[in-house]
């Protein structure tokens, strides 16, 4: 037996010896602090991830369980990390680390896109152009991977974790010899086809541009109405129902916003269903006859500011066949010829004249509709230079620029008599992305990959294949679906060839004389496929033809073409998945996840190049996010001064920061950030840091193997908890399975402030603080909190990394910081004891909260007069009728430590008109120790400052509590 006079518990040690009150509280201190000090103690927690090497200890935790692969989208390597690629890179991160507490094996390895024109144009910028091409390559190569040095510290520090030591480049030796097989295998489908075609030009580049490297922007251009004189007057006459024409000038008009394209011109185009007019009308004093679109004749002679009358008609497809001069034909010998009328669908009547110009080198349809009629390659006009100069020998405007020539091409119509009018017109037009700077449609001869070629194996198109794998594909959000689908269904055969040095060769032997491909070249790319893989493709730029090709060498030549950068990052799923990481993946990817424009991109050619190579999408899922914008919806610029660095927000507030920020923010739009949002974000933080301190200070003595109460004999609020937070586990894996994020945080956030800062924990702190240090009222509590806490720690462990690794630390004791290899990242989610009324208790107190929040505000109403100071100087008496009454009354006298009164009690009601709340200040005497107000506060001789409650806790059996 104890002696009554002292304490039977002692008070857990704090970490600075204040003086003791004679009737101590249980006040448990942590090592866990109060402050996170984020910015400065984070880059600990990344040396200590490296040092440890926890990465490798969760691949060998997650050894055998089913695996997950989240495929990285390789980022850019050139410049350091923005906002963009902080968004992207903890998305990921959050993905790939849900899946992991979801039981799943997920390895994450990050990748970099390496060739290409930007890092090509760097190494121009440093040491000059026309270098040799071993040096451009051998600069380029040691640039883009100090690059990526500086791209992974920085993706490193926002908390990260994958195979950063070993990531995949798209430049590695081994990756580059597998792209140019993946070429290989296409070309032996049927799939690659060499061609003259009209592609996406920029001059700054000097090559072809993929579709994702075009982007649109305003641009001001001359509109001009040009006529094409009458070659063919005797069938114009038969076609418009004439015995003949007037001897008068004619011309068909043609409306255009690209004057430079006139000097090409070799054909018109009409549509055959549309009314065209035969127009009689007046300049400079002479009678002309003109032909437009019937329901274009008013606007056009308003805007010749010309009189005219229609005097005959006729549908399109009479004129097919009929020939017009150019309207140069006088100038120069050159431009003495004539265009023959095309009948095409896409012609319209909605602007211009009705009647459409054909410059096949310089436009799309043109080109396809000059073919379809029948003229050769050889017979295309293709006058304009890869820097955007006529040559020199194109008569009148030769060694011009094409945007230069616009006036002297229209003053030249205007001396010809040819020129109806010219107007400035802005429109939106093609720009290159790195350049932005106008770009062109132009012919040359390019490797592409047919969109609508028959494969030799007789099976589906390219086009029909990768629709077919959007159907078979998921998306995140929904609405992409309809977005790829509609770029795949209308976009033209994929120019795989550039014309660049750092880059995947298309290492081709064409003949000299046919053009021919050598006809050993399967053999012959694998042979130079394994030099690549071990010098890297330099080694086919060294390559000696006749080392391959012996005696054949005379008539061959090497194709100096490289492949397209989007071909290099859209088959890593065959280079990198089932290539230099295929250990660590499988294939398809179980997921792709970038922002949005990467539809137009990475998604789309990676789909293209799978659907080719396996017939099916390389991902079974797509997921996409917006881009980061200012508070106001602005984009952020230099300009504006609206940029804020995840270098900076790091260095100042902390990864952990930018990471629930992300989490916090719905990424299928835009997202919004602003030191005003990165404030809220940071409060948001201090209240889930504050919940997390409380939850490791009060189980900081508490040992399961020990102290645990098995849940059939813990209170009933604590049963509750442990269920209410199972409930919150699988909402927040629900939510973490649809990638959703932005719910997580919502639900993490009222479960810290609500569930246990507004409720649970502010009930507890009485038992927690007052009942006797090892009382089964106490350790109950602790119990549930040791399993909410891991709870607790395991989902938020994918957005607030650094912390939950922190506060593991702290709460899972040396044995289990031991046996988890010093890592939160090897848990998986929490296994909760079964609780057997769970689902009566979650309705139970659902209700019960309902009503403590009618008294709290009448307990506030009370606080607010000055009737009563804290809750605790109350005593309430609760009317309520039914089910209500029932509720109350079934916690006995621990009503009044849910409601954190001194006193509580529930009266029955006839009905629910009867029910009410009455609040009265307490005229008992208040505890020293536990703060109620009791009338047996003295009741106990030698300690006349304790209630009943305190002496039995500190110096008898204890009290009895069951419910609270």
């Amino acid at each position: 037996m104890s002696d009554n006079s002292k304490p039977v518990q002692n008070k857990p040690a704090k970490a600075a010896d204040k003086p003791q009150s004679k009737y101590p509280v249980n006040m448990p201190d942590t090592a866990f602090p109060m402050r996170g000090d984020l910015a400065k103690r984070e880059p600990g927690w990344v040396k200590q991830w490296q040092d440890k090497k926890i990465y490798q200890r969760i691949r060998k935790a997650a050894a055998g369980r089913p695996r997950f692969v989240l495929h990285d989208g390789p980022p850019y390597a050139n410049g350091d990390i923005h906002l963009g690629h902080a968004v992207n890179k903890i998305l990921k991160d959050m993905v790939v680390k849900s899946r992991t507490i979801a039981g799943f094996d997920a390895p994450y390895v990050p990748g970099w896109d390496c060739h290409g024109m930007p890092i090509e144009i760097q190494i121009e910028k440093l040491y000059g152009k026309n270098l040799p091409t071993a040096e451009v390559l051998q600069k380029a190569r040691a640039y883009a991977h100090e690059q990526i040095d500086r791209q992974r510290a920085g993706f490193i520090r926002l908390g990260v974790l994958g195979q950063w030591e070993n990531p995949y480049m798209t430049m590695a030796h081994g990756n580059e010899a597998d792209e140019l097989r993946a070429l290989g295998k296409l070309l032996d489908k049927g799939y690659v086809y060499r061609g003259l075609k009209p592609v996406n030009w920029c001059f700054d580049c000097g090559s072809a541009l993929a579709e994702a490297e075009v982007e649109y922007q305003d641009k001001r251009d001359p509109a001009i109405d040009v006529g094409f004189p009458f070659a063919e007057p005797d069938k114009l006459a038969a076609a418009f129902a004439l015995p003949k024409l007037p001897q008068w000038d004619g011309y068909i008009v043609i409306w255009t916003t690209t004057p430079w394209t006139i000097p090409s011109n070799q054909a018109l185009n009409v549509h055959p269903e549309v009314t065209y007019a035969l127009v009689q009308a007046e300049r400079d004093g002479k009678p002309l006859l003109l032909i437009l679109a019937e329901d274009l004749v008013q606007s056009c002679l308003e805007r010749y500011k010309l009189e005219g009358q229609v005097i005959a008609t006729t549908v399109g497809e009479t004129l097919a066949g009929i020939r017009f001069k150019h309207p140069l034909h006088n100038a120069d010998k050159f431009y003495d010829r004539t265009s023959p009328v095309y009948l095409a669908d896409y012609v319209t009547t909605d602007s211009g004249t009705g009647v459409v110009h054909s410059a096949p080198a310089y436009g799309i349809e043109d080109f396809q509709s000059c073919k379809a009629h029948g003229m050769k390659d050889d017979d295309i006009l293709k006058p304009v230079m890869g820097d955007g100069r006529y040559a020199s020998t194109l008569p009148l405007f030769g060694g011009m620029t094409i945007w230069e020539a616009s006036k002297p091409i229209c003053a030249a119509l205007t001396e010809a008599g040819a020129l109806f009018e010219l107007k400035m017109f802005d429109h939106s037009y093609m720009h290159c992305w790195r350049h932005k700077t106008p770009i062109v449609y132009r012919a040359t001869s390019q490797w592409f990959a047919g969109m609508d070629v028959t494969p030799k194996d007789g099976g589906a198109t390219l086009r029909e294949t990768a629709l077919a794998g959007i159907e078979q594909t998921q998306f995140f959000p929904d609405w992409g679906k309809a977005r790829l689908h509609g770029m795949i269904a209308n976009r033209p055969d994929w120019t795989l060839s550039r014309q660049r040095q750092w880059g995947v060769p298309m290492a081709f032997f064409i003949h000299k004389e046919t053009g021919d491909l050598h006809p050993r070249t399967a053999q012959l790319l694998e042979q130079v496929a394994k030099l690549i893989e071990k010098d890297g493709i330099d080694a086919w730029h060294k390559l000696d033809p006749k080392d391959l090709l012996g005696e054949d060498a005379a008539h061959y030549e090497k194709n100096r073409d490289t492949l397209d950068v989007w071909f290099d990052s859209g088959t890593t799923h065959f280079t990198v998945l089932r290539g230099s990481h295929k250990e660590e993946s499988h294939f398809p990817a179980d997921l792709y996840l970038e922002g949005s424009d990467q539809h137009r991109g990475w998604f789309h050619s990676s789909l293209l190049t799978a659907s080719m190579l396996d017939g099916r999408p390389p991902y079974k899922a797509l997921l996409t996010h917006g881009f980061t914008v200012d508070e106001h919806g602005r984009k952020m610029s230099k300009s504006l001064g609206n940029v804020l660095s995840p270098q900076k927000i790091s260095d100042t507030l902390g990864a952990d920061i930018l990471r629930l920020w992300v989490a916090s923010t719905d990424y299928t739009g835009e997202l919004a950030l602003s030191e005003e949002i990165l404030k809220r974000v940071t409060e948001a933080y201090r209240r889930i840091r504050n919940t997390l301190r409380f939850l490791l200070a009060n189980t900081s003595d508490f040992d399961p193997a020990t102290n645990a109460v098995p849940v059939a004999d813990m209170l009933e609020i604590d049963r509750w908890a442990i269920a209410m937070t199972e409930q919150l586990q699988k909402d927040v894996a629900a939510s973490f399975d649809r990638y959703e994020f932005h719910p997580v945080v919502a639900r993490l956030q009222n479960y810290c402030s609500e569930d246990l800062g507004g409720f649970y924990l502010d009930v507890l702190k009485d038992r927690l603080y007052t009942t006797g240090l090892d009382s089964r009222a106490r350790r109950s509590a602790q119990t549930a909190l040791w399993h909410m806490t891991h709870a607790l720690l395991r989902v938020m462990a994918p957005i607030l990394s650094f912390t939950a690794e922190e506060a593991w630390a702290v709460f899972a004791g040396a044995e289990g910081y031991q046996a988890s290899m010093e890592t939160i990242f090897t848990q998986t989610l929490w296994t909760f004891p079964q609780v057997a009324d769970g689902e009566a208790l979650l309705a139970k107190y659902t209700e019960l909260r309902a009503v403590r929040a009618a008294v709290t505000k009448e307990l506030e109403e009370l606080r607010a007069a000055g009737k009563i100071g804290s809750s605790l100087q109350a005593e309430l008496v609760i009317k309520a009728a039914g089910e209500k009454y029932k509720l109350l009354d079934s916690l006995g006298d621990d009503l009044k430590f849910v409601f954190i009164t001194s006193q509580a009690k529930a009266l029955q009601a006839a009905g629910e008109a009867e029910e009410s709340v009455a609040v009265t200040a307490s005229e008992a005497p208040k505890c020293e120790r536990c703060w109620h107000y009791r009338a047996d506060v003295g009741s106990h001789h030698e300690h006349p400052g304790l209630c009943g409650r305190c002496v039995s806790n500190l110096f008898g059996a204890g009290e009895d509590r069951r419910f609270a």
